[in-house]
């Protein structure tokens, strides 16, 4: 019994972590774009900041929803060891970006909100996509491209930066694994 439980404790170690769920990365950007476009109309920037963390937010619980549900169709303990070597990857660089967010909101430093999060976002995502398959990393490349890009354009450009990342990289992406990976 002993070695069966090792046998089966070091392949699930072995293992990717498949429960990144496409159809709740297309749901994450449907509602990022409708971030964006209620931030875009705010006159100022605590409300602007105020949808985004409401956004996060939603984001959040659809995806924990959505990897819930595909782990549980997939009959993979959500905490798996691939399951938790993803949430170990992704979490410092989202803590490190609420963080960043305060003290930014606190010193005025708005403008380089976008750029911050998309970078640490997408630093997340390779981080922790380094236990999933190969399309969630080169997803999380795409949104430190985005960040930097944000980072070094003009500040105008945060909000539609913001709605090409979190919105179109996550449709993009969301459609790429529900038909190569299984929603």
């Amino acid at each position: 019994m002993d070695n069966l439980r090792y046998i089966r404790q070091t392949m699930e170690r072995a293992g990717s972590f498949t429960s990144v769920p496409g159809v709740g990365g297309i749901l994450m950007g449907l509602t990022a774009l409708a971030a964006a476009l209620a931030a875009a109309r705010q006159a100022e920037a605590r409300r602007w900041l105020a949808v985004w963390v409401v956004e996060a937010v939603v984001a959040l619980l659809i995806g924990v929803a959505a990897t819930a549900r595909k782990s549980a169709r997939a009959r993979m303990p959500l905490l798996s060891a691939p399951g938790r070597r993803f949430v170990a990857g992704f979490m410092p660089a989202m803590a490190a970006g609420a963080v960043l967010t305060m003290v930014l909101f606190r010193a005025g430093g708005l403008a380089f909100l976008p750029g911050i999060w998309l970078l640490l976002y997408g630093t997340s995502v390779v981080s922790g996509g380094a236990a999933s398959v190969r399309v969630v990393p080169l997803m999380g490349a795409c949104f430190m491209v985005a960040g930097v890009v944000a980072l070094a354009g003009p500040a105008g450009w945060g909000n539609l930066l913001l709605a090409g990342g979190f919105g179109g990289l996550h449709i993009l992406f969301g459609i790429v694994i529900t038909v190569k990976y299984g929603g």
